[in-house]
């Protein structure tokens, strides 16, 4: 098309209607895409089923027409996917798909697009749109389901879990995203079926993935009390669900688990900062005391979090970050107008670019309690703010080893590295003026330092 103008919805309707009617097929646009168009919610991927199994070349007659590469094939699946500006296109031949009890890959045959549309997850998922933008609902359920605003299976939920037991997660997730009521049928299925998503069949990317997805929605904590109805949160999430009947006392309201959804529910939707959430106390089970403690519950937690979340194949670089929000969280929440400037500027180095996180999950943390004067995080912020202002900055001696070494005439180890520290120490306390002149002054003039 010449252009990386996004293309629009109607352009893109025009040139499949095109290149289907060159090609003599029927096609029509379904799923995800027809759904949020009724729903009045933006959806860029467009999924095409074509009948008589002339999917890929619609897809190629797209391609040409829209001036996009080559389409992507994926034998396997049947499927094709077009990008062009703004959208991926995918086409797919009317099929049904199951899974076998111990295969990742499904069993993919040609069916007829009443067979392809009741072996798809859920009736709203099942209506279609033709290239003019009318709206059709063959299986007569998904126009009603919709306006209930209820999610339910075109056949039995059973069978429609067994043949792809991500559907369990994604039935969660839809509810979380959208608002939707599960119909009645599906927990008791879910919970039946619950065995079968551990199974080889659904891969850790694709159950992380929607995790990911139910996290950052809208509604966490309907997503979180689901799974936990659906008897999923053990399946992928047990340490979480280890925080189920574990009671805590002093300012908390309820037990560890129903503490943690309310953390997650009163985070703002990023993903560190709500794994932070879900993973705060999880270190609590192990660390609880007849007394009521849960001591060095951060750090186990800490630990716990990175397991899960490399378990789960999360990128590194937020199963880091989360584990520092987990190992830190109680920092902020232990905050009292006597902490010196030191403390303060210890609690910003130690979180790093964490910081503005860890201050969310604090407020969350506060907030899913009835811990007295949450007030006090906004007088911690004002003395972030302007400890992080200072210039020059107190965080860190402006001193290296080769300096050290130069001045006390020793050699490289573990001596440099703990004289270093002190120094940062006493300048970050303020003992030191925050200079290298006044630094190396100090260095001199205390040879026992």
């Amino acid at each position: 098309m010449g252009s990386d103008q996004p293309v629009t919805d109607r352009r893109v309707r025009q040139l499949l209607e095109e290149a289907a009617s060159e090609l003599g097929a029927r096609a029509w646009i379904v799923g995800g895409y027809v759904r949020d168009h009724l729903l009045g919610r933006p959806h860029p991927d467009i999924d095409v089923v074509v009948e008589e199994g002339l999917g890929f070349e619609v897809a190629r007659r797209f391609a040409r027409l829209a001036g996009a590469g080559e389409p992507v094939i994926f034998e396997r699946f049947g499927t094709a996917q077009v990008t062009v500006p703004g959208h991926l296109v995918e086409f797919v031949s009317a099929r049904a798909e199951s899974y076998a009890a111990d295969s990742r890959k499904p069993d993919v045959r040609s069916a007829s697009l009443q067979e392809d549309l009741r072996r798809r997850d859920f009736t709203v998922n099942a209506l279609l749109m033709d290239f003019d933008g009318n709206v059709h609902d063959p299986l007569g359920r998904g126009l009603a389901d919709l306006d209930a605003r209820l999610l339910s299976t075109p056949a039995d939920p059973v069978q429609t879990f067994s043949d792809d037991p991500l559907r369990m997660l994604r039935a969660i997730r839809f509810a979380a995203q959208l608002g939707f009521e599960l119909a009645p049928d599906l927990l008791p299925a879910m919970r039946r079926m619950k065995d079968r998503l551990q199974s080889p069949v659904v891969s850790v990317e694709r159950v992380a993935d929607e995790l990911r997805k139910m996290l950052i929605s809208e509604r966490p904590r309907l997503a979180l009390e689901l799974l936990d109805q659906a008897a999923l949160l053990e399946a992928i999430l047990p340490e979480v669900a280890a925080c189920k009947g574990v009671q805590q006392g002093g300012y908390h309201t309820h037990d560890v688990f129903g503490h943690t959804v309310l953390a997650v529910d009163g985070t703002p939707p990023d993903i560190v900062v709500r794994l932070g959430a879900l993973f705060h106390d999880v270190g609590k089970p192990a660390t609880a005391a007849p007394d009521g403690s849960f001591i060095g519950h951060e750090v186990i937690g800490a630990e716990m979090s990175a397991t899960a979340l490399e378990r789960l194949r999360f990128a590194q670089k937020e199963i880091e970050a989360v584990a520092l929000l987990v190992r830190l969280h109680l920092r902020p929440v232990f905050y009292a107008s006597e902490w010196t400037d030191g403390a303060v500027r210890r609690l910003a180095r130690d979180a790093g670019p964490q910081l503005a996180r860890l201050m969310q999950l604090a407020r969350a943390d506060i907030g899913a309690s009835a811990y007295p004067h949450p007030e006090k995080l906004d007088e911690l912020q004002l003395r972030l703010d302007s400890v992080l202002a200072e210039r020059p900055s107190r965080m860190v001696a402006p001193v290296d080893g080769e300096d050290i070494m130069r001045v006390r005439r020793i050699e490289p180890g573990p001596e440099v590295g703990r004289i270093k520290q002190r120094l940062s120490d006493l300048v970050m306390d303020g003992a030191i003026e925050p200079s290298r002149e006044a630094v190396f002054a100090y260095l001199e003039s205390h040879p026992d330092l």
